[in-house]
């Protein structure tokens, strides 16, 4: 697949934090492993979409009561 000219490519959203917790995510960019390992070959657009995942993620957690790190 092939980006568009008028589209900027996606940055990645890591944060330097790689850490796994126990729920399988990285507690700096909030990808699972599975996204973690496919973003190097990741279309532009599954890139978007893993963003928009990392971003509900982070969203829930900051709803969610208690301490993420219990």
């Amino acid at each position: 697949m092939t980006t568009s000219t008028n589209e900027a490519p996606v940055p990645s959203p890591c944060v330097g934090i790689c850490c796994i917790g126990y729920d399988g995510l990285c507690f700096g960019c909030y990808r699972n492993r599975a996204e973690l390992s496919a973003w190097g070959t990741a279309s532009e657009a599954e890139k978007r979409e893993i963003l928009v995942r990392c971003r509900e993620r982070l969203q829930q957690q900051a709803l969610a009561p208690g301490d993420p790190f219990e």
